[in-house]
């Protein structure tokens, strides 16, 4: 963490009023935290994308990263080693177990991930329900190659790729979609296109539809899109994890922000 991800994280203890589904009134919701955010149930899945893992941070090759977004705060080079990436750039365990367990339980029929990079957090949409398509877009090329090849070495074949700028490929994606069930926002780090990428996937939202946000304390223009999109008038359940911001869009519950110590 930078200093500025610091003071945030000591901001969201001290704000954080629900733990383990505690104080919390809406029924959705608490079913949401005790079900999903809390749930430590060891899937089969998670073995193998452990694997890929051990895999990747044994590696030392290296590759070219061409970085669209707002870059790392610990990995300013161009050529980077796989073990890196993996450390430093990859979902953590107690993330990606997250995700999986939101696929499990909310079951979306279309899943869409803004940011491939190596391919872990794809790994983790994908191996709950094989039979289940996931979309994700990656800018790297060669990135997204080495994603491919991961996929392959353990199995993956229901995840279809997609390689280019999301400000390229996005727009014309979204508007053949009839609706989004899931999306995991984990790309180009910055306060205008986060909104950007926002505002396009907004037009294709149900009533059922989830949008999953990293690094929403990743800096000071990532809090304020995360502000301008909890305060959106179409999300209705909005839930602050510190690493990760989830919204709901159900007409059914009232507008209510939750900040859940997780």
């Amino acid at each position: 963490m930078n200093l500025f991800q610091v003071k945030s994280f000591i901001n969201y203890i001290w704000t954080a009023r629900y733990k383990k589904g505690y104080g919390l009134h809406s029924p959705f919701v608490f079913k949401l935290v005790r079900e999903i955010i809390y749930c430590k149930y060891p899937y089969y899945a998670f073995d193998r994308i452990k694997t890929l893992r051990n895999r990747f941070s044994n590696s030392l090759k290296e590759i070219e990263v061409i970085d669209y977004g707002a870059g790392s705060h610990t990995l300013g080079v161009k050529s980077r080693r796989l073990s890196d990436l993996e450390k430093k750039s990859s979902i953590r365990i107690k993330y990606g177990a997250l995700l999986f367990r939101i696929v499990n339980h909310l079951n979306p029929k279309s899943i869409l991930e803004l940011g491939t990079s190596i391919g872990i957090s794809t790994s983790y949409l994908a191996l709950c329900d094989t039979r289940r398509s996931v979309v994700t877009i990656e800018g790297c090329p060669e990135t997204a190659k080495v994603a491919s090849e991961a996929f392959k070495s353990i199995g993956i074949n229901n995840i279809h790729q997609i390689t280019g700028q999301f400000r390229d490929v996005l727009p014309n994606f979204i508007a053949q979609q009839n609706k989004l069930d899931l999306v995991f926002f984990d790309g180009h780090h910055q306060k205008q296109a986060t909104l950007d990428y926002f505002n396009i996937c907004l037009s294709k939202v149900g009533n059922e539809t989830v949008f999953v946000f990293d690094d929403i304390h990743w800096s000071k223009g990532m809090e304020e899109a995360w502000q301008v999109i909890f305060s959106h008038p179409q999300v209705t359940v909005s839930l602050d994890l510190f690493q990760f911001g989830i919204v709901f869009f159900k007409k059914e519950c009232q507008k209510q922000h939750f900040v859940v110590r997780y």
